[in-house]
């Protein structure tokens, strides 16, 4: 392999779009406490932080499957030659150190803590969650929202952002569920034992749509304490009306429900983004 498919190999590694997706919902989340101008400093930092994280976490899951996706996956990194496995564990060590030392330097304890939280969490999945049913679904989105508490607790601020937490980690969750229910047969093929296998598709998707709802009916806390106008409740109430429709829609087909139900996802993050907008332009509130 030359210098420039390693290179390449590498950046592979860290599934750039996951890195910048990641990124921007931190941004959000720093935005979201209202940071994002008054602490530019911590922002970029965080923002940083969380894209050399989520890197080192896909190069180091892609160490730790390099067995099987050397049958399922042949083009990745690791399986064509491109990275050494070696190689691959390194880099992923250097971009965590990066992760740490950035967020260690120049953020507040809470962001340090979660980064930690966080690190440690991504590290973890692969080896012993990714296999337990529910657990490792739970762990992803727990991952994804805590990007929106991280940004929020760069800028000193974190209240303002565990709605968006609880709303997207449970989101996350009822999607995670429903694709797990789509590729059922597949992961019952190769042994897996994700929760539809282990409890049944029904109950899978039942106790999904449960948790969503739950989620749900949180949702329209930031305005009724206050923290957001109507502006955040004219989009938030429809992102609600797709995910739950979203959720409905699984049971009878999973493929486009789990779609559906990420547009929904979409679509309440950028009411808060409004909310928080609607804060500076008092006509939109």
């Amino acid at each position: 392999m030359t210098a420039g498919e390693t290179v390449r190999g590498l950046l592979e590694l860290t599934r750039p779009v996951n890195v910048i997706a990641a990124s921007v919902l931190t941004f959000i989340g720093a935005f979201v406490a209202g940071g994002a101008a008054s602490a530019p400093t911590a922002v970029a930092t965080a923002v940083a932080a969380t894209g050399l994280a989520v890197g080192a976490g896909n190069a180091i899951n892609d160490y730790f499957d390099r067995e099987i996706d050397r049958i399922n996956q042949p083009d990745r990194p690791i399986p064509r030659g491109a990275v050494s496995p070696r190689g691959a564990l390194a880099f992923s060590g250097l971009l965590f150190a990066g992760a740490v030392a950035s967020a260690a330097l120049l953020l507040p304890r809470l962001a340090i803590l979660i980064a930690a939280v966080n690190l440690v969490a991504l590290v973890a999945y692969t080896e012993v969650f990714k296999g337990l049913p529910g657990l490792g679904n739970a762990l992803v989105a727990y991952l994804v929202g805590s990007t929106f508490l991280f940004g929020a607790a760069a800028v000193g601020n974190i209240g303002s952002a565990v709605v968006l937490f609880l709303l997207s980690a449970i989101a996350t969750l009822t999607r995670e569920v429903i694709k797990d229910v789509e590729d059922v047969e597949g992961d019952r093929e190769e042994g897996l034992h994700t929760l539809p296998i282990a409890i049944g598709e029904w109950r899978s998707l039942a106790v999904a749509a449960g948790l969503l709802l739950a989620a749900v009916i949180a949702s329209p806390v930031p305005f009724l304490r206050g923290d957001f106008g109507v502006a955040y409740l004219a989009v938030v109430v429809p992102a609600d009306v797709v995910m739950l429709v979203a959720a409905y829609e699984s049971f009878e087909d999973p493929t486009a429900g789990q779609s559906h139900l990420k547009y929904g996802m979409f679509l309440a993050a950028l009411a808060f983004i409004v909310g928080r907008a609607a804060i500076s332009v008092p006509m939109l509130g």
